[in-house]
């Protein structure tokens, strides 16, 4: 029997439907049924029925004004999930490890989903006692640093679609005030990284960094945890603050954002 190559599964309609969304490339914004029917050399009723579906989706969107075609946010959305899993991800690793062979405790690169933190990627500390591993949880962000930290640096608006109606209680420590919550996220900001202290989980503690990328806007963070019986306040401030910071930096700068001396993360 002879192996067929992928070419030969290859969906017509499918291709025609991506040929469409890469005529959007270069300085070319918008496009009308007509322009892209000779482009591509297709019936100027399969060009509206692909456009049709792909605008049903958010890959393209008609300007009302013009009636021509532009790109939806879909395909920037695409776009920067490819980005984030792939320079986040990739270079955070690394990151990751040496922040563990630093001062051995868990380390976690995460990612602002909702009202939530999603646990991407994480090394464990070797230690006989550590924290429970994270990877793949999602946790409530505003009583966890890793979600505070990406709270921090939203704007107003930004945040009331980030956070729940109602701010839960889990710890006596968890911020339940929203006024209160935005201090504290105030003081987030002014001191460039944040602290869980035991806001989510008894008797666990958390410390994170914000991950920006090249275009300045925070991506994610990297966060350090550990049993509280095991960390005091002297350790956090001393070893454990530089080490995040350090490797915050860092990371930063391979996603293409510099941060110098003078500016805060």
């Amino acid at each position: 029997m002879v192996k067929r190559s992928k070419s030969d599964y290859v969906i017509r309609s499918v291709a025609h439907a991506l040929d469409v969304l890469e005529q959007f490339r270069g300085d070319t914004d918008e496009l009308g049924v007509t322009e892209l029917s000779k482009r591509l050399k297709l019936h100027k009723n399969n060009v509206f029925r692909i456009l049709a579906t792909l605008e049903s989706r958010g890959y393209i969107e008609q300007n009302k004004a013009t009636e021509n075609y532009r790109l939806g946010l879909k395909v920037l959305e695409l776009g920067q999930v490819f980005i984030r899993q792939m320079g986040l991800l990739r270079h955070a690793h690394p990151v990751l490890q040496e922040m563990v062979a630093k001062c051995n405790e868990n380390a976690y690169v995460t990612v602002l989903r909702g009202d939530e933190v999603v646990y991407l990627d994480g090394v464990e500390a070797n230690q006989t006692i550590r924290v429970v591993n994270r990877v793949g949880s999602h946790l409530p962000a505003y009583c966890t640093a890793s979600g505070k930290v990406q709270l921090a640096y939203l704007s107003e608006g930004e945040l009331e679609q980030h956070l729940p109606r109602e701010l839960r209680r889990y710890t006596k420590n968890t911020i339940t005030d929203i006024e209160n919550l935005k201090e504290a996220l105030r003081k987030i900001r002014q001191q460039g990284y944040a602290i869980d202290n035991e806001e989510y989980e008894e008797g666990v503690s958390c410390l994170s960094y914000p991950i920006r990328d090249y275009t300045r806007k925070v991506v994610g963070s990297i966060t350090l945890s550990w049993p509280v019986w095991r960390v005091n306040e002297e350790r956090v401030r001393n070893e454990l603050i530089p080490v995040i910071v350090s490797a915050g930096k860092e990371l930063c700068r391979k996603l293409g954002y510099e941060i110098t001396e003078d500016t805060s993360p």
